[in-house]
């Protein structure tokens, strides 16, 4: 592995695939330096490494990333809005609530199913309500998702 400030530059790197990479690697370091340059280059205007970005904040486990990935979760694309989700709910870090209940009402399907289930984990019981609001939703999926996070939620 390289070492950090090394990433860092690549992180600015011109070939996408050396800006993944380094992503990926800041985020398996545990070096919670790696945090604000991942933070910086939030802004690559290829979605892959804004994925690759957001999950290795994830992988780093800190609140100190919950800002950028609260800001992810209004990222054009739904991948990268899943995947910011995703990390979110590794750090379960409950000032993300408000902005998780948001999601549920998000045009994407799997956004909307993953938004449930990191609420139903974080156990915080201001989701309850909107999370009914998903029981109607047309994809059972959905449904099924919110069903849970709704009994994780209500049985203690």
């Amino acid at each position: 592995m390289k070492d950090i400030p090394s990433l860092v530059v690549d992180l600015r790197a011109s070939a996408i695939k050396k800006r993944k990479a380094a992503a990926a690697e800041l985020g398996k370091s545990g070096n919670l330096s790696a945090i604000e340059p991942l933070s910086a280059a939030f802004s690559d205007s290829h979605m892959a490494v804004r994925c690759e970005i957001v999950q290795a904040l994830g992988r780093l486990g800190d609140s100190d990333a919950v800002p950028l990935l609260i800001t992810a979760l209004e990222d054009p694309e739904p991948g990268v809005r899943s995947a910011a989700i995703a990390a979110l709910g590794k750090i379960r870090d409950r000032a993300a609530v408000s902005a998780l209940i948001i999601c549920l009402t998000d045009r994407d399907m799997t956004v909307r199913i993953g938004a449930a289930e990191v609420l139903g984990k974080l156990g915080d019981h201001r989701a309850i309500q909107p999370l009914t609001s998903l029981l109607g939703d047309p994809f059972s999926d959905v449904r099924t998702a919110a069903q849970a996070a709704i009994r994780k939620l209500t049985i203690k």
